[in-house]
Order: structure tokens, then C-alpha cells, then sequence
């Protein structure tokens, strides 16, 4: 069972390499339709004391017999210290797979595009030591997509478009047609639907491109009730959250998701709340501060008051 955009995301991309080519194409850089590509673990932990997880990473192999990796991030905003820790996951991958490694960025504005796209030095002294040129996908290399008949052929161009284009007005008529072409999908290809609707809901977060998609998904049957990710881990958790020791496991999940779902939308977590995050063990509260973590504003949002649900108040987890 998928439990997040980006293991859905290494899961899609693997067994259908195909639609990487259009991606590729839009940025300038062909890429074979023949082209392999393999999941990669994302874990770039170093031994201690600070773990680090890129969004995605693939493993591409060209007709050609051209190897090489694709760390992808969706970035929603400046992050400060985002460059050191993208220049990490280039230097670590390479050195852990020996292979060369290329960082693709998904933007949802043209001014975090433009930021994004660099080129970032390390250096001093008039001396640069390494010097980082991220591939970028934005709103101005990205089209708007909006023939269903295109967007059923190239769908993972379609969504990134639409995530690219959040903050545009023309945003709400790509994911008018995406929902359309994934309701007709839900019986054929259900990962696929299952997929992309979590990865929206992910990256439009509480934009009102986000709100635009939770209304366009709140109609279409496909998960129990409103069809929301919060619901689905929600029931998931319930369902095989009756043996203790897959109950942890799931808990160790949801807090993980609740942290890169703030993390990517550069919500600083203070080491006390993040804590507190990893520590509980409660799969309700769990799914509802990831609910909460879509639209917080500071980490301590999680945390609101809520009389109707036990264990939520402040000091309590």
C-alpha cells in the first residue's frame, strides 16, 4: 500500500519509465522513451546524529547504456539552507552509487524558480570548490495543460504542470481535466489514481489550487467517505493497526510523513516538537496533526486545541 506521494512516486516512475521523456523534453534534456529507470532508497542517513531524505530518487539507464541518478524535490519557497542539503544529496549519492547524479527541482513559482535554477558556489576567497546547477521546473518551462486528450497521454507532465502552475489562475482548469482522466482511471489502473491524487493533495497543500483539488476530489468515489488523504491513512492505520508491532511501524510512518510534509513546505520543526511528533504512538492524533499539517502555518499548529479529540491539547501526546 502506498502510503505517500514519493514512494508512489519511485513506484510510478519504475514501472513506467515512459513519462519521465516528456518531463525531460519540456526542460531541454532528451532522454530516451527506451530508457530503464529503478527506485533508489531515499535514505541518505548519516550514522548519527542527523537524518536526511531526498523526495525521490531514480535510477535511469539510457538505450544508450548511459547510467545515471535523478534526485527530484518540489520546493514551494526559498528554504534557507536548502542548497547545502541539495548539494548533500548530490555528493552522497555519488559517492554511495558511483554514479553521475542530477537534481531535478519542481517549482511552484517563478520566483522560486528563478532562485532555484542558480548556479550555487561553495567556495571563498575567489575559490569555488563545488558549484551546483539544478535542472528546474517552474511555471515558465512548464505548459498549461489543459486537453484532456494530452493530459490522458502525458499525465505525470500534466500534474507537475499543475503543481508548477498552483499560484496560476489557469491552475484550477489542469486539475478540472486531471480529475476527469483519473476518474476514468480509478477501475483500470487504481495505484495510479491512488498516486497522483495523494501527490496533489501533497504539494498544492492549503494553496487555493489545494482547496480547488480537495473539491475536485470530494465528488469522486474513490477512497470511503470525502476520498481525503487524512481518511485513507486514517482508515489504513485502523486496519492494520491491530497487531502492536504493526501499529508502531505505522506510527513511525504517519510521524515521518507529518515531518516531510512540513519540511517541504519550509515549516522549521524545533528539535521539542519533533519529539514529540516521533514519539507518539497514538494513530488517531497522528493522522490528525498530519491533516493540520497541510495547512499549519509554525509547527505548533499541530497542536491546537481541540476538545472533541482526546489528547490534543498543549503537553500532551
Amino acid at each position: 500500500m502506498v502510503t505517500s506521494a514519493h514512494e508512489g512516486m519511485h513506484r510510478i516512475f519504475q514501472e513506467r519509465p515512459e513519462i519521465l521523456a516528456p518531463v525531460f523534453g519540456e526542460l531541454g534534456v532528451p532522454l530516451s522513451m527506451k530508457a530503464t529507470v529503478d527506485a533508489v532508497t531515499t535514505d541518505v542517513t548519516e550514522t548519527k546524529p542527523l537524518e536526511r531524505r531526498v523526495d525521490t530518487v531514480l535510477h535511469i539507464s539510457t538505450s544508450d547504456g548511459e547510467e545515471f541518478l535523478l534526485a527530484i524535490e518540489a520546493q514551494s519557497g526559498k528554504v534557507v539552507g536548502k542548497v547545502a542539503s541539495w548539494s548533500y544529496y548530490i555528493a552522497f549519492l555519488q559517492a554511495k552509487y558511483r554514479l553521475p547524479v542530477l537534481l531535478l527541482v519542481v517549482c511552484q513559482d517563478r520566483a522560486t524558480a528563478k532562485w532555484a535554477v542558480g548556479p550555487f558556489d561553495c567556495g571563498t576567497g575567489g575559490w569555488t570548490a563545488l558549484r551546483l546547477y539544478p535542472l528546474v521546473a517552474g511555471p515558465d518551462n512548464l505548459p498549461v495543460i489543459t486537453d484532456a486528450r494530452t493530459v490522458a497521454k502525458k499525465l505525470a507532465l500534466a500534474v507537475l504542470s499543475a503543481v508548477a502552475h498552483a499560484r496560476n489562475p489557469e491552475c484550477g482548469a489542469i486539475l478540472e481535466v486531471i480529475g476527469i482522466v483519473l476518474r476514468e482511471l480509478r477501475e483500470s489502473d487504481p495505484e495510479t489514481v491512488e498516486y497522483f491524487v495523494e501527490f496533489l493533495e501533497i504539494n498544492l497543500g492549503s494553496t487555493p489550487a489545494g482547496k480547488k483539488w480537495q473539491e475536485i476530489m470530494s465528488v469522486v468515489i474513490y477512497f470511503p467517505g470525502r476520498g481525503t488523504l487524512r481518511e485513507r491513512i486514517y482508515l489504513e492505520a485502523k486496519a492494520e493497526g491491530q497487531a502492536e508491532g504493526k501499529a508502531e511501524g505505522k506510527a513511525e510512518d504517519r510521524a515521518s510523513l507529518i515531518l516531510r510534509v512540513l519540511e517541504k513546505r519550509g515549516i522549521p520543526v524545533p528539535g521539542v516538537t519533533r519529539e514529540r511528533i516521533t514519539s507518539c504512538a497514538d494513530l488517531d492524533i497522528l493522522a490528525l496533526w498530519f491533516d493540520r499539517s497541510l495547512t499549519a502555518t509554525e509547527a505548533e499548529d499541530l497542536f491546537a486545541e481541540d476538545p472533541a479529540v482526546p489528547g490534543t491539547g498543549p503537553g500532551q501526546a
